[in-house]
């Protein structure tokens, strides 16, 4: 027999192939009061490393949910290994950027401190949960990790020797970005980047300083228009995806 499933669902837990699995007291709430799913319903549930599952509800509580898993999907296959650093914005907009570059394929989202940070206070949760629903929708099989925000000069100090640096330099020094990515290396998406986008305000000259001068930095322009910062972050992937990542 088969189901038409139209609802993905991350979970934290491992999935036992053709078994049985316990939903938690919040997706079991949800499916069961949002999205009014009962016994026999199907629907799709991935966890970031055992592929996409097929499942069914074989017990429709409001506080515990049990699903059986009855064929993968998907196979786990790799996903770019891209980090975005950016500076905080204010909560909608924040909202937006781990949305969207959930979708592009981001797999690390870093909030930092500079010297313009306007907003203080980051709800690490938060970006999580908006992660987690966007990676849900646009059929991803993974979902970005997130990070507690931190110093830029901490950040940068504890760099890994093997990891690119995307500089999306406001003041349009760099070369077009396509153009510098694609003389940095060939296609791969594997390899591992990050995209460090500035905060509204723009970075001042020591901070701009650190970044050109740090290792395995790639400076480049967004072009000639002044960008807000979750614009120049999508922008920024979507130029990295198209000339180094899987699109």
């Amino acid at each position: 027999m088969s189901y038409k499933a139209t609802i993905r669902v991350f979970v934290d837990a491992d999935l036992p192939g053709e078994g049985t699995l316990q939903l938690g007291k919040d997706q079991s709430h949800y499916l069961t009061n949002v999205m009014r799913l009962k016994v026999g319903a199907a629907l799709l549930v991935f966890n970031g490393m055992d592929g996409e599952w097929l499942a069914q509800v074989s017990c429709a509580e409001k506080r515990a949910v049990t699903l059986s898993l009855t064929e993968r999907t998907k196979e786990q296959t790799p996903e770019p290994d891209l980090w975005l650093i950016f500076a905080p914005i204010k909560k909608a907009r924040l909202d937006f950027i781990a949305q969207k570059a959930t979708e592009l394929g981001v797999s690390h989202l870093q909030p930092v401190y500079t010297r313009r940070t306007i907003v203080d206070r980051v709800k690490t949760e938060r970006l999580h949960a908006n992660a987690v629903e966007a990676a849900e929708q646009c059929e991803r099989l993974t979902v970005p990790t997130t990070a507690d925000p931190e110093k830029l000069e901490t950040l940068l100090r504890k760099w890994p020797q093997d990891r690119k640096i995307m500089f999306c330099d406001e003041t349009l020094s760099g070369e077009a970005a396509h153009t510098a990515l694609s003389k940095s290396g060939v296609k791969n998406e594997r390899e591992p980047w990050a995209i460090i986008i500035g905060p509204e305000g723009g970075f001042d000259d020591s901070e701009r300083t650190k970044i050109r001068e740090h290792p395995n930095t790639t400076v480049v322009a967004l072009g000639p228009r002044v960008l807000r910062a979750d614009t120049a972050a999508m922008a920024a992937i979507s130029l990295w995806q198209s000339a180094l990542g899987d699109w």
